[in-house]
């Protein structure tokens, strides 16, 4: 697909017929993997999800709610069915386009926070840009915005050793909002933190959805799924809404 396919849709600046347009349009969504027999991890999957729209994915371990989130991220293909993010079909695009699609759509925030310990928390962030097609030049200042708008302006220069989890958790947030995902896509955002910072970080999620951002979180964790606006639950593959 042309590059320029790829940069119509989902930017800052919509135009109507782009806002009312579902973010993730998942229809007949198989994931088989290679065995004997072969190992259906998702079965005939169909999801969308509405701009703004803040959605929990649960089910129990090995339901397939990994394999769903590497499908959402770009990070694995379907074996069949089709995935439009923003309006873009991205099954049928070469790896180097799905790579781009993912750095300037999607933004990433993992149970682990995935900070290099030797950077500061800004530096950590602005590195969110390096596979990007953003300009060097203010990165530095983007990556401020990002920290302000999670509440971390405070603790720019320090060493992610130094800062709580829930703190190491926001900057991994800023990290993901660098650049202005269309979508944030959350694996187990909780699951290393406190009561006390785990109600810190649904907090901001509440934040960033009245600020039209839309939020996918995979989660086994009931707290977490019922904050969200719509809850869907996986087993054996397969998705039911709730």
């Amino acid at each position: 697909m042309p590059d320029e396919l790829l940069t119509r849709s989902g930017a800052a600046g919509d135009t109507g017929q782009e806002a009312g347009r579902p973010v993730i349009e998942l229809a007949d969504v198989c994931r088989d993997f290679p065995s004997q027999p072969p190992v259906r991890a998702l079965a005939h999957v169909s999801l969308q999800v509405g701009r703004g729209d803040y959605l929990a994915i649960v089910g129990p371990s090995g339901s397939g709610k990994s394999t769903l989130l590497n499908v959402l991220g770009l990070l694995d293909r379907p074996t069949s069915g089709h995935y439009r993010l923003d309006g873009t079909e991205t099954t049928t695009l070469r790896e180097k386009h799905r790579t781009r699609l993912r750095g300037e759509r999607i933004g990433f925030v993992f149970q682990s926070f995935h900070l290099l310990p030797h950077r500061s928390v800004v530096e950590n962030v602005m590195l969110a840009e390096i596979y990007t097609a953003q300009p060097r030049a203010g990165r530095r200042g983007r990556a401020l915005a990002a920290l302000e708008r999670v509440g971390l302006t405070h603790r720019v220069d320090f060493p992610p050793g130094r800062l709580s989890g829930g703190e190491r958790q926001r900057a991994a947030i800023a990290r993901a909002l660098l650049g202005g995902p269309s979508l944030l896509l959350c694996d187990e955002p909780t699951g290393n933190l406190d009561s006390r910072n785990t109600e810190a970080v649904l907090g901001l999620f509440d934040e960033l959805r009245a600020q039209g951002m839309t939020i996918v979180v995979i989660t086994h964790e009931q707290e977490v799924s019922e904050r969200a606006g719509r809850r869907v639950r996986i087993t054996d593959g397969t998705l039911l809404e709730e």
